[in-house]
């Protein structure tokens, strides 16, 4: 017997391919598919009313990510995450990506913030709209343009993959409740500190972004309701 998570429609404007891979990342990312549970590329692609051909090739790159692993004759399933992998990961976050941003204050000019503001807009655009595949691909697009200003193309590349690695299965959770979009602004936050140069506050906002992903996006709790639970 197959399994079918709730996916939403298809977004026609993107090409199929793009589209198919956000949606399973997210419904990977957010626990709509869950850990351990072996998907059919067939019933996939019937719940998404596509072929199997763009959800088989969909799951060997969200297999590059190390997301999903092939099952032989079968499907594909969600590698389970333990909490220790997850603490590692945002270690390993707090260790690269504070004090990155923080050595590129000062160096993003006008047009830059104006590009990065845009991507901050349609972040808080999608939480408010529901739209969790959009929310995830434009906070990716936003935290690796701003890695970018650091010139290190590696940087980049490592930060973006432990990003897409972390699981949130607290921002449905968010989204019921009408609080991702409160989360999501952050962003602005953000680039409002980078604009003053108050590196002091950057660093800060950054430490605590990176642990609502431990924590509140997480789980859907604080990360002082996490701990005691």
């Amino acid at each position: 017997m197959s399994i079918t998570p709730n996916l939403p429609p298809l977004n026609r404007h993107a090409s199929l391919r793009e589209t198919v891979i956000e949606q399973l990342r997210a419904a990977i990312i957010s626990g709509e598919m869950e850990e351990g549970v072996v998907y059919s590329a067939p019933a996939l692609g019937k719940a998404f009313g596509v072929s199997p051909t763009p959800v088989r090739e969909a799951m060997v790159e969200l297999a590059q990510d190390g997301l999903v692993e092939t099952v032989k004759n079968k499907g594909f399933r969600v590698r389970s995450v333990s909490d220790k992998e997850l603490d590692d990961l945002a270690e390993v976050r707090l260790l690269l990506e504070p004090p990155s941003v923080v050595a590129v204050v000062g160096r993003v000019p006008s047009e830059g913030f104006a590009e990065l503001r845009e991507l901050a807009q349609r972040i808080v655009d999608a939480a408010e709209a529901s739209d969790l595949a959009g929310y995830l691909m434009a906070d990716r697009e936003f935290h690796a343009g701003l890695l970018g200003y650091t010139g290190n193309d590696q940087l980049v590349a490592l930060a973006t993959s432990l990003r897409m690695r972390t699981r949130m299965y607290g921002l449905q959770s968010l989204i019921r409740q009408g609080l991702l979009a409160e989360s999501a602004r952050e962003h602005h936050e953000l680039l409002n500190h980078m604009e003053a140069g108050d590196a002091e506050a950057v660093l800060g906002l950054m430490r605590r972004h990176i642990g609502h992903a431990r924590g509140l996006w997480a789980t859907g709790y604080d990360s002082a309701e996490a701990d005691e639970r």
